[in-house]
């Protein structure tokens, strides 16, 4: 190995969560290098967040369109699929990084391109796409950000039939005639959304009893009430069993528990992720290759005090927004800690405890419709110990959303604890649910009461109006 060269900090892991790091490191003058395999901008710019929701836009777009009288008839066509792949291409930045490295650059982060791995303590060794090798030695910090990989199950005929993972889905440049997808996930229900209005005809199996399982009962019942009306079919408590393809090109069947067969042109696993921590030298600092990276609230790994890991890979939050969130969490605690400022703040909501993972984590899912929550369901809340009480309204009698599209069907409930008043949790699905979602996140995050709440007069006609429902309903 060649001599090493110092930072304060090293990130290994360019994408999100890594550059988020950098960005508030080098904003506090640490001295910062980036190590990236692929691309710069990671797994959401090119194949997860940013090309699924380009795909998605065209999609909702029509559907809402189809709801407006006046205007429901110009909209009756198919898409020009396209223009929606060149849209999704653009967004993806033609899966080039260029932009996002000339970001870091500009920022004074150093990049390392090549495979990164842990070196001993504070250290990282460096292997080049064209072999050169640099060890990166850091002074403070070396935070982990590798995110993670799609898993695909070992069943029997698996290695052969060249399945699709959530990065072939978002990738694609044509849509296969029949699309098996395999799974419950916000993969399998944004994707069989996608792909059922671009010409595929979709088919989801799902093992468990509804799809969003994480989410309230309510949300997955409706999405997949709404897959069915478009065309797609989904099935619940089913079990692939094996997978058969013949040659490279020929259709893939699936073969379900008790021997039935389905057959498709694509297949596509939406079966979870695991952690990209296989060869990353995790085992030169005597922690276990393949794993999650278990950290405090500041991120940092306990027993390790210069080794921090965020996003995904620590499986707190699988989820872009609360990596970046993580990111700028650890970069704050990296930067006092290199300060000798004293004690950091990491009591529930300090300016150094990734608190929102578990108190105040938002999501999306941007299916027709779109489902929506933060915090903890009612499930998780009585799960979790608290006295609480579910309010739930139905969407369609707010003025706001029969406005918004004819024959609007939705849904929402808010989880109040009953101890102290404050939101837990707060859930939407609907058309134009997602631009709600904040309101509530600032709700559950802030702990506001609802006597304050009571004060927070939502603009008629909108649907926010929902929440003055929910409100009058908690009250009686």
């Amino acid at each position: 190995m060649t001599e090493a060269v110092e930072y304060d900090v090293v990130v290994l892991g360019g994408g999100p969560a890594g550059e988020n790091v950098a960005d508030r490191t080098r904003a506090a003058g640490l001295s910062t290098a980036v190590v990236e395999s692929e691309l710069l901008g990671g797994e959401c710019s090119y194949w997860a967040c940013v090309p699924s929701k380009a795909l998605l836009r065209p999609v909702l777009a029509r559907a809402d369109a189809r709801r407006v009288p006046g205007l429901a008839g110009a909209v009756e066509g198919p898409l020009d699929t396209r223009a929606v792949f060149a849209h999704r291409d653009y967004w993806a930045s033609h899966w080039k990084d260029d932009g996002q490295l000339d970001w870091l650059t500009s920022i004074g982060a150093h990049v390392y391109r090549g495979h990164g791995r842990l070196y001993g303590t504070r250290k990282v060794a460096v292997t080049s796409p064209e072999g050169e090798h640099h060890v990166l030695a850091a002074r403070h910090a070396v935070v982990v950000a590798t995110g993670t990989r799609a898993v695909v199950p070992d069943l029997p005929g698996m290695a052969g039939a060249r399945p699709w993972t959530s990065r072939e889905a978002t990738s694609a440049q044509e849509a296969p005639g029949r699309l098996l997808i395999v799974g419950g996930s916000v993969v399998a229900a944004e994707m069989a959304t996608a792909w059922q209005a671009l010409g595929s005809q979709v088919t989801v199996l799902v093992r468990g009893p509804r799809l969003l399982p994480r989410m309230e009962p309510f949300a997955g019942e409706l999405v997949a009430d709404a897959l069915r009306e478009a065309g797609a079919v989904v099935r619940t408590e089913v079990s692939v069993e094996a997978v058969v393809r013949d040659g490279s090109t020929g259709p893939v069947t699936v073969v379900l528990e008790g021997g039935e067969t389905l057959e498709g042109d694509e297949l596509l696993m939406a079966t979870g992720r695991a952690p990209r921590t296989g060869d990353i030298g995790l085992d030169t600092v005597g922690l276990p290759a393949g794993e999650w990276i278990g950290v405090d609230d500041s991120c940092r790994m306990p027993g390790h005090d210069w080794l921090y890991a965020v996003g995904d890979v620590n499986h707190r939050a699988l989820l872009t927004h609360q990596g970046k969130y993580q990111a700028r969490i650890a970069g704050a605690a990296i930067a006092a800690r290199a300060a000798g400022t004293g004690a950091l703040d990491t009591g529930r909501w300090g300016a150094h405890a990734a608190t929102a993972d578990v108190r105040a984590l938002p999501q999306v899912v941007f299916t027709d419709p779109e489902a929506a929550a933060v915090g903890l369901s009612l499930a998780e809340a009585e799960r979790a110990g608290h006295r609480v009480r579910a309010v739930d309204h139905d969407l369609a009698k707010v003025s706001g959303a029969g406005l918004y599209a004819e024959g609007y069907r939705g849904r929402a409930r808010m989880v109040v604890d009953l101890d102290r008043e404050v939101l837990l949790g707060a859930t939407f699905v609907g058309p134009g649910a997602a631009e709600m979602l904040h309101a509530a996140t600032i709700a559950v995050a802030a702990e506001v009461p609802i006597d304050r709440l009571w004060h927070a007069v939502p603009a008629f006609p909108t649907i926010s109006e929902v929440w003055l429902r929910l409100l009058e309903a908690y009250r009686g």
